[in-house]
Parts: structure tokens; C-alpha cells; sequence
């Protein structure tokens, strides 16, 4: 099989959630780009749609679904319409979710609780009612998104000048360590169904989400931090996502693929 090959993912179907904005709508658009027709999965159903608009015009077949990755019953409904859309569901983005942001002397339990299922449940749901449909299927990869707060955390300092209310994102990384450590068990658990199970973990990306937290100041400060001295951009994870959703990766189960520019070299 020649290169052209292991990465083309033509005839695949391939669910993102989260997949309206950010990240998600590139890792979407880079999975078209590559071959394979595109759900997106997300509560904001015109968002999703704006996506499945800029996949067809890819030449490839899209799907929007409105869905709420903690809730088991949604997200049954989102797979069987895709099931009777496209017979199929070959891989699957974990990409949905939330964070915090401040100090966490003063996170309430209902903002870690809410944080907590946003993105570990969320993430738990969407890979066993996905999962039990590649099980049926015989096989399928399932790309988790994390984070580099999943493997360390936050230098508070980076993003504030005062020493006593120095934010920490504490839940978040707590659910995105969560997240790389269930794509370990579920990539044990569940390869003799072939199904591959990897996570990939972002660096600085500056997004619409976050956009309040980055400042010049605090730009100028991160990227110290980090060897190739710039930001991720939108097609830095694209590559990524399509080695991890194809045959190149075919021997490569249960990893944590840092995108990070270094950040986490140190």
C-alpha cells in the first residue's frame, strides 16, 4: 500500500462533535479533505450546518445533528439517523466540550461538576454509543481531544500579572487528564473488536472561546514557553487527525499525539 493510500479515507464516515467552530470545523474540513463524508454533532444545530456546507463544498457528503454529548439518548438518536443516512460510522472526534478559568480557591462544585460532564462524561458517552455501532460493524477509530493541561498544570503566572489570583483551570485539567487515561482503557478494552482508540492533545490555540484570556501580555509570555515561538493555527491539527482516522496508523492504539509546538518539551 503506498502513501497516497494509507491516508486517504475515502468511503469512511466520520462523526465530529464539537464540530461548528474551532477546532472541530477544521479537523471536519480536514477529514473531507482526505476523503471521508462528515457528520457534525453539536447543540447548536445552524452552526453544524454551516460546516456540512463547507464539507460538501469539498465534493463530499455531510450531515448536521443537533445533539448534547451527556445525554445518552441524544446521542443513541444522532448515531441511528447516521446509521440510516450513510449505512455506517468508521470514526469518531471526541472534540466536544467546556472549560474554566480562575482561581480555585473560588470554583464552585457546580462549575466543576459542570466542567467534569461536559468533557470527561461527555467524552465517555459519545465513545460507548459509538463504540457498541463499530462493535456491530466489526471495527472503527476513535480520536479523543485533550489537552497539554491533561499532562501538566497550568503555569497561573502565564496569563496574569498578580500573584494572588492566579488562575488555574484546575477542573478542566482534571477532566482532560480523564480523557487521555479513559482513551488508554477503552483502547485495551475494545482492540480485539478493531476498534483503534488514540487522543490528541492541543497546545496554544487561540480561539473565539478563549479569546478574553489572551491578551498581548499574556501572548508574549506563552510563547516564551514554547520552542517554535508561535500560536497553533488552523491547519496544524489536520494532519494529526487524519493520520489517527486512517490506515497510516493502523498499529498505533491507546497514545496521546501532543500538538503542542513544544510546549510540554521542557
Amino acid at each position: 500500500m503506498n502513501v497516497g493510500e494509507l491516508f486517504d479515507l475515502s468511503g469512511d464516515v466520520a462523526l465530529v462533535t464539537g464540530g461548528g467552530t474551532g477546532l472541530g470545523r477544521q479537523m471536519a474540513l480536514a477529514l473531507a479533505e482526505a476523503g471521508a463524508d462528515v457528520v457534525i454533532g453539536a447543540r447548536r444545530l445552524e452552526m453544524c450546518e454551516q460546516t456540512a456546507a463547507l464539507v460538501r463544498k469539498l465534493g463530499r457528503q455531510a450531515l448536521a445533528v443537533q445533539m448534547d454529548i451527556t445525554q445518552a439518548a441524544e446521542v443513541n438518536d444522532a448515531v441511528d439517523q447516521i446509521v440510516g443516512e450513510f449505512s455506517r460510522l468508521d470514526i469518531l472526534v471526541n472534540n466536544a466540550g467546556t472549560f474554566d478559568f480562575g482561581p480555585v480557591e473560588n470554583e464552585s462544585l457546580e462549575e466543576w461538576h459542570r466542567v467534569q460532564r461536559a468533557n470527561l462524561t461527555g467524552s465517555f458517552v459519545c465513545a460507548q454509543v459509538v463504540g457498541r455501532q463499530m462493535i456491530r460493524q466489526g471495527g472503527g477509530r476513535i480520536i479523543q481531544i485533550s489537552s497539554i493541561y491533561g499532562q501538566a498544570g497550568m503555569d497561573g503566572a502565564l496569563y496574569t500579572k498578580d500573584p494572588n489570583h492566579l488562575p488555574a483551570s484546575v477542573s478542566f485539567a482534571a477532566s482532560k487528564g480523564g480523557i487521555a487515561n479513559l482513551t488508554r482503557a477503552l483502547a485495551t478494552a475494545w482492540a480485539h473488536h478493531g476498534i483503534r482508540v488514540n487522543t490528541i492533545s492541543p497546545g496554544g490555540f487561540p480561539l473565539e472561546v478563549n479569546k478574553d484570556s489572551f491578551d498581548l501580555g499574556t501572548q508574549e509570555n506563552f510563547l516564551r514557553r514554547v520552542p517554535l515561538g508561535r500560536w497553533g493555527n488552523d491547519s496544524d491539527l489536520k494532519g494529526a487527525v487524519v493520520f489517527l482516522a486512517s490506515k497510516a496508523s493502523g498499529y498505533v492504539t491507546g497514545v496521546d499525539l501532543v500538538v503542542d509546538g513544544g510546549y510540554l518539551a521542557w
